[in-house]
């Protein structure tokens, strides 16, 4: 009898299209997409890093994808479900640093904990960690930091809706924030610990929803790399990733014209969806419903015209 030996799946073909990753905590957001990569995956990114620290979602954008990135981020909410310390100042703001401080809390009052965790939400900026992929001359900041460098301190515009504790058993306090893209939770801790004047570190962090994907929505790594398949299966359509943008069901002739970079008249595209008619950007689909282009309204001398802005093919 012929033994039979397991051998490694063949790569997949390049897939179009968002897979939902509930990230694990340890790896960078980098060596997830890097290991997606290896299933035959050329044309791979992500929208909204994660901390190798925090878990939860990551969108992983595949093919045709990746050109989604800058509108996933633009606008892209997230919630987060976390943990803070206090007590701890670190070099990187979260419980992986070093040590820098220690300082007592059992002065601090449970009450008035929570109500500077919900003053969150009237935050208009925050400090920027100094070990962050933010760039000072053109070198991310954590780059500068592991040379013993020290860059000027920078601050960021954030948008925070809602925040609020969970439990308070302190030292540490867990919470849940609602918040713009690109907001450092870790800051938040951090900026938490200096005002109550005893220090306080980031401990756990869980994004539970990154624009439009809940993590009831979400794939473990693990799960995705033993099984190339079921990434192949848990591949999301393009136009799913951009639910509030109006969808434009164009004839053949104009998905030809869309693609060879002509723009179409308003009034001659078929719009569906409330608002479609007076949407500033929308997306152009082919004839079978599939993503063609992200296009943005333009004034022409002729009348308004949906423009390309990206294509999608």
């Amino acid at each position: 009898m012929t033994q039979q030996h397991d051998r490694p799946s063949p790569p997949l073909p390049q897939l179009d299209g968002v897979v939902v990753l509930d990230k694990p905590t340890g790896p960078t957001s980098a060596r997830c997409v890097a290991a997606l990569k290896r299933l035959g995956q050329k044309k791979i990114g992500h929208a909204g890093t994660l901390d190798p620290l925090a878990s939860g979602v990551l969108l992983i954008l595949l093919g045709q994808a990746t050109k989604l990135s800058s509108f996933l981020m633009e606008g892209g909410g997230k919630v987060y479900r976390g943990c803070l310390r206090l007590g701890q100042t670190t070099d990187t703001w979260d419980c992986q640093g070093e040590i820098l401080a220690e300082a007592p809390w059992q002065h601090v009052d449970a009450e008035a904990v929570a109500r500077d965790i919900a003053s969150w939400s009237a935050l208009t900026e925050q400090p920027v960690p100094p070990y962050s992929a933010a760039k000072h001359e053109g070198q991310p900041l954590y780059r500068l930091a592991r040379r013993g460098k020290t860059a000027p301190a920078k601050t960021k515009a954030v948008k925070i809706s809602q925040a609020a504790v969970l439990e308070v058993d302190l030292p540490f306090v867990r919470f849940r924030v609602a918040c713009g893209s690109g907001t450092y939770v870790r800051s938040l801790a951090h900026s938490l610990g200096m005002r109550l004047g005893c220090g306080a570190v980031l401990t756990e962090l869980v994004r539970e929803y990154s624009h439009p994907f809940g993590l009831d929505e979400a794939t473990g790594l693990d799960a995705l790399v033993a099984d190339p398949a079921l990434l192949a299966a848990r591949v999301r359509p393009l136009a799913e990733a951009l639910p509030a943008w109006p969808r434009l069901l164009l004839t053949r002739e104009q998905e030809r014209r869309v693609r060879n970079g002509a723009a179409l008249p308003v009034s001659a595209v078929a719009a569906s969806g409330e608002g479609a008619r007076d949407a500033a950007h929308a997306l152009l689909c082919a004839a079978d419903g599939a993503a063609l282009a992200l296009a943005r309204r333009e004034a022409t001398p002729l009348g308004d015209a949906w423009a390309v802005a990206r294509g999608l093919w």
